[in-house]
């Protein structure tokens, strides 16, 4: 299956929180987009790994993705080097994405700048024809993606661009929600965590606020980029 977008994600609930309006808008055009999940959050404060597996599929429903995948690696101990690399060149080399969305390039948590130079470095190597993968026996094509963005998370990154997710706001918040146990529950007993506020919750929708204010829309997602982005003529920016 080759997909128009192949979004990664540290932990399941990450794509949906840094760039699921962008994924709903992109679906709602026609385009396919997949997710791969680098580790089941094993070692999240709330839930289990089980519980997030189930969380994530439910997500991806709501999302309307064509695939998604967990790459099963260490929770807060993955590292960015050959071994994890070449998992994540099958993944793209499977999926053949034009364009790849990752984690912030630096953040709170310690695996999502890890996982945003995993992704990056490995979208790179990819496209080398004399690294070899396969799968199931069978070898795979060089493949490099023609773009990688990356979402933004906890920190107020200064995005280089933003997508107009105005109409698509309410479902994203209702990806989001479908990790029952990682947000904001009033009832709930477990012990709290920074993304357990109400707060917290309410931030996605003024955060995407803020930024559509930027451009003049309701609610926007921001992205950085690797390098310039071309436009083919001035009208393209409005």
């Amino acid at each position: 299956m080759k997909l128009d977008i192949l979004a990664f994600g540290a932990h399941p609930d990450d794509v949906e929180l840094g760039c699921a309006g962008t994924i709903l808008k992109e679906v709602s055009l026609g385009k396919k987009v997949g997710i791969v999940d680098l580790t089941r959050g094993e070692l999240g404060t709330r839930g289990t790994a089980e519980i997030r597996d189930e969380e994530a599929k439910a997500a991806a429903k709501i999302l309307g993705v064509s695939v998604r995948e967990n790459l099963g690696l260490r929770d807060g101990f993955f590292v960015n080097d050959e071994k994890h690399q070449l998992e994540v060149i099958k993944m793209i080399r499977k999926y053949k994405p034009e364009i790849v969305l990752c984690n912030a390039i630096d953040d709170r948590h310690i695996d999502h700048g890890k996982g945003s130079k995993l992704v990056s470095d490995a979208c790179f190597l990819s496209g080398l024809m004399k690294i070899e993968t396969s799968i199931d026996g069978e070898k795979q094509e060089a493949w490099r993606p023609k773009v990688v963005y990356h979402y933004i998370q906890w920190k107020n990154i200064t995005p280089d661009f933003v997508v107009d997710i105005t109409g698509f706001e309410k479902k994203k918040v209702e990806a989001i929600s479908a990790y029952k146990t990682q947000f904001y529950d009033p009832d709930s007993k477990e012990p709290a965590t920074p993304i357990t506020s109400k707060n917290f919750f309410e931030s996605l929708n003024y955060r995407a606020q803020d930024l559509g204010r930027l451009v003049g829309k309701d609610f926007a997602e921001g992205f950085t980029v690797e390098r310039c982005l071309a436009v083919n003529s001035l009208e393209n920016l409005l």
